[in-house]
């Protein structure tokens, strides 16, 4: 038996979300249909973030078992072969040690939030950004960002039917920057709450349009309560852009 890590990149718009559900297609259970029909094997595939509807992965990580003794290239090149009809493909396979975990041996997790902050709607990017027609200041969106980097209580910033035991987190990077017609929010943490980067975008959103002053986000924290934080922002816009791992993990 040989464990398989994989990187996907995945356009979300045309799935459920990561994990399977019994209302349409998942990343998951696409890439454990294009396994199956790559070897006759049906083995779990572990993702490392469960990605929700419409959220997209430039880097997403998987790992899976397989008995069929096989080669990286062919692994790859296999499943790509039975992904066609889907908006997803493998972008790397590698045989890794038994240990190898894809969620819990990452040490970090790193996701870019685009907006499209323009007049006029997206035409070219159009489901893969958010539109925001009103003019945005980059600069007070990134000053109100930075009270959120480090350990905090991020009750304020997590969907109510997130189901992790505790809201602490420690977000070790918040950026805002203006790339063109758009603006970037990159957020790194070791691990994320449910909508917890949509909702921190929703609230800096306020902040760039001028609506909240930016010390305000530093009392939306501290307040612990889901109701006074901004709107959580469509799925659209996010990318799971990298997973980080502390060590090698090819085996042998």
């Amino acid at each position: 038996m040989t464990r398989w890590k994989i990187i996907i990149e995945y356009d979300g718009s045309g799935f459920v979300g990561w994990q399977r559900q019994a209302n349409g297609l998942s990343v998951q259970q696409a890439i454990e249909e294009a396994i199956e029909a790559f070897c006759g094997e049906r083995p779990a595939v572990m993702g490392a973030g469960r990605t929700d509807s419409g959220v997209h992965a430039l880097a997403q990580v998987a790992h899976f078992d397989l008995a069929r003794q096989t080669n990286p290239v062919t692994v790859r090149e296999a499943l790509n072969h039975h992904l066609k009809p889907v908006p997803a493909a493998i972008l790397m396979a590698e045989a890794v040690d038994d240990a190898f975990d894809a969620r819990r041996s990452a040490v970090g997790r790193a996701y870019l939030y685009r907006i499209f902050n323009r007049r006029v709607r997206p035409v070219i990017d159009r489901g893969k950004v958010w539109h925001v027609p009103a003019p945005l200041d980059v600069d007070a969106m990134h000053a109100a960002a930075q009270c959120l980097v480090g350990r905090h209580d991020f009750s304020s910033f997590r969907a109510a039917e997130c189901q992790a035991k505790s809201p602490v987190r420690t977000l070790d990077r918040l950026t805002v920057t203006r790339v063109g017609e758009e603006v970037h929010l990159r957020a790194a943490a070791r691990s994320f709450l449910h909508n917890q980067v949509r909702i921190l975008t929703g609230t800096l959103k306020l902040v760039g349009e001028g609506k909240w002053p930016v010390d305000r986000v530093a009392a939306v924290l501290a307040a612990c309560d889901r109701r006074v934080a901004g709107p959580t922002v469509p799925p659209h816009g996010l990318y799971l852009t990298d997973v980080v791992y502390e060590t090698a993990t090819s085996a042998g």
